[in-house]
């Protein structure tokens, strides 16, 4: 058996091997880019390249046809890689560019670098797979193809289903501008259409017999901003006007629709300020004399993060060290940085940081795990997934310092050399702490106690109703 230095170094050599294969599959993925429930395309390719490494493969999981499962050995342990490929909408933008150039006016494009996300965790497996064989080390690895991760939690729906229950770890990642273990946890979120209905009238001739949607809408919006002095300041609500029952204004509209989205650090908290939010829609209702109905969309959980196997990953972080960047991929940065990356989006990106990043284009270097656990004000649907089993996720710098995210500026690199050279230290981070999981089944156990005690020992709850499908959220975003 290998010694452990000898050992990230193999997994770093096999990672090596196969990466110019997948950053291929990662810029095929960012040429077709596909939204939440219509990723074909993209499962098609990874499911190819699964198909061709040995992997045994299993479609349509979860209830989702552009959900499945690569799954390579057998027996214990189990360790599972989770991979994205969905795309934004209306972010459609040209490679290398340092302007906004669309290639399709509206079409979708990868804002958040989720090509990169499915192809890196999809190469992570396929050179664990590749070391494990080699070595002749007992246990499974899978790779998770999880749809829909900006809008319809294609995880919590996969959660539900139970097809993490029997992993002893998980591992993820994200394309970012810096390279780091994630430490924080994040915010739980609930998201619900209300739909009020009323009873249309002629807006002049009649409107005393009219009940009006619309004010309803109206009235729920203002009831929310009200409450917002009210409510804990680490929580969010953001809302959206889906359907104003019309264009005529001489009509009283009897349909108006609006979509909610209910943010807190834990997901208890985030219930009870839903359940202030359907009160408050309520009280619209019976302020107009209309009636309103709730449908939940989509859920997720909190992240729970793990120590026990941050300081791992951590370790194999450090000793990896952050990507070769080289001139061109500098000079790139630099020019994008000038034309299109203001001052502000770069206090933003390194905030949480290191504020001595925003002198850097390119973050050469690996963030320290910070001495104290905060909370990140994103959502994510892993944190369903890590209340199942350890979970543990990196960042690793695809793009220039201070590149928003969902953004055409972010599109721009996403299939560049410099965003390759990320998805390859993320693969190597993944593989490796994966190893360390097989060879050391005390690790495992220790991220698993872990795991007990953040829970108190609650029991996974899936935050969406049995009543909601995926098929539901395709048919209405469609």
């Amino acid at each position: 058996m290998h010694n452990d230095r000898l050992s990230l170094d193999e997994i770093a050599r096999r990672v090596d091997a196969k990466a110019p294969a997948f950053c291929a599959s990662s810029d095929r993925i960012w040429a077709m880019p596909e939204l939440a429930f219509e990723e074909h395309g993209s499962v098609a390719e990874q499911i190819a390249m699964m198909e061709a490494e040995g992997f045994r493969i299993t479609r349509n999981v979860g209830g989702m046809a552009t959900a499945f499962v690569a799954e390579w050995g057998s027996g214990g342990p189990v360790v599972g890689i989770l991979g994205e490929y969905d795309a934004l909408p209306d972010l459609s933008q040209e490679s290398g560019a340092v302007g906004h150039a669309p290639l399709k006016a509206g079409a979708p494009g990868h804002g958040c670098g989720h090509n990169l996300l499915g192809s890196g965790s999809a190469l992570a497996a396929v050179a664990l797979k590749d070391a494990l064989e080699a070595e002749g080390i007992a246990g499974t690895v899978r790779y998770y193809g999880c749809p829909a991760e900006e809008s319809g939690s294609g995880k919590t729906f996969m959660a539900r289903a139970g097809l993490f229950d029997d992993l002893d770890a998980a591992f993820c990642w994200h394309p970012s501008v810096v390279n780091e273990v994630q430490s924080t946890s994040s915010l739980a979120c609930i998201q619900a259409y209300f739909r009020f209905r009323g009873r249309a009238a002629h807006a002049a001739a009649a409107p005393h017999v009219g009940r009006s949607a619309l004010d309803a809408v109206e009235l729920m919006n203002i009831g929310v901003n009200y409450m917002r002095e009210h409510m804990p300041s680490d929580a969010r609500v953001h809302y959206a006007v889906t359907d104003t029952g019309g264009s005529a204004p001489n009509v009283v509209q009897a349909f108006a629709e609006s979509l909610y989205l209910v943010r807190s650090p834990h997901l208890p908290d985030a219930e009870r300020l839903f359940e202030r939010v359907k009160r408050i829609a309520e009280g619209a209702a019976l302020m107009t004399e209309t009636t309103v109905s709730v449908q939940i969309t989509d859920a997720t959980s909190n992240v729970l993060p793990n120590k026990v196997l941050q300081e791992a990953m951590y370790e194999n972080m450090r000793r990896l060290g952050p990507p070769a960047f080289d001139a061109a991929d500098y000079a790139f940065a630099e020019k994008l940085r000038k034309a299109a990356i203001t001052e502000e989006d770069v206090l933003a990106s390194v905030k949480p940081h290191d504020l001595s990043l925003r002198t850097k284009i390119l973050h050469d270097g690996v963030l320290p795990l910070p001495a104290r656990e905060e909370v990140s004000m994103g959502t994510t649907d892993v944190g369903d997934v890590s209340w199942i089993v350890p979970t543990v996720q990196c960042h690793t710098a695809c793009f220039a310092i201070g590149t928003p995210f969902h953004t055409w500026q972010l599109v721009a690199q996403g299939n560049l050399p410099a965003a390759h050279k990320g998805m390859v230290l993320a693969a190597k981070a993944m593989a490796s702490t994966a190893a360390d999981c097989l060879r050391n089944p005390e690790l495992i156990a220790r991220a698993k106690a872990e795991l007990r005690e953040r829970t108190g020992g609650r029991a996974y709850v899936c935050p969406i109703p049995d009543s909601v499908t995926p098929d539901d959220l395709h048919r209405r975003a469609a």
